[in-house]
């Protein structure tokens, strides 16, 4: 219960209004992407598979490590015994639907020992197939299998790849764009 006794605070004075000819301050700068080729992750993947890194940026001090499609099993592999990123965090795929290759396929993997991630995508056209990492890391069985059923994208030699969100009579990939 509060004390009767004690009188209340007093109000704040008014504010003035703002000055309407007062200059607006500049709004922030926009954070743009650096260029992680020198990153020694990227430089790792780049000596042990040489022609698999197609580029790769630096963004909120996360890498993202373009690769190409052909190779990236090899490319999960290494990160995995190399650069200990062993847990795949996450597979998954974007439609750009007006460009070629019309997908990207990205992955996330994640190591506890560095405390760190790393994003690596690889550009896929409608129709191709992707090699799957389902061997490398037994966590990407699951996300490859959504992927496929999301938006329909084949994994070549996945142990299991069959619908797991639609059912199996459902006509179409619901996260494609032209859906």
């Amino acid at each position: 219960m509060a004390d009767e006794t004690t009188p209340p605070p007093e109000a704040a004075p008014p504010q003035p209004a703002p000055d309407a000819a007062a200059p607006k301050p500049a709004p922030p700068k926009k954070v743009e992407a650096t260029d992680a080729s020198r990153h020694p992750w990227v430089e790792s993947i780049r000596s042990a598979l040489p022609d698999a890194v197609v580029s790769a940026k630096e963004f909120a001090k996360q890498v993202t490590v373009v690769v190409t499609r052909e190779r990236i099993a090899e490319v999960a592999r290494h990160l995995k015994d190399a650069e200990d990123f062993r847990y795949c965090v996450d597979v998954t795929a974007v439609d750009w639907r007006d460009r070629q290759p019309r997908f990207d396929v990205v992955y996330h993997f994640y190591s506890f020992s560095k405390n760190d991630r790393v994003r690596v995508k690889c550009g896929v056209a409608d129709g191709e197939e992707v090699p799957s990492i389902a061997e490398v890391f037994l966590a990407a069985n699951w996300p490859e299998r959504e992927t496929w059923d999301m938006f329909g994208i084949r994994f070549a030699g996945h142990p299991d790849l069959r619908r797991i969100l639609m059912w199996d009579g459902f006509h179409g990939h619901p996260l494609r764009k032209d859906f």
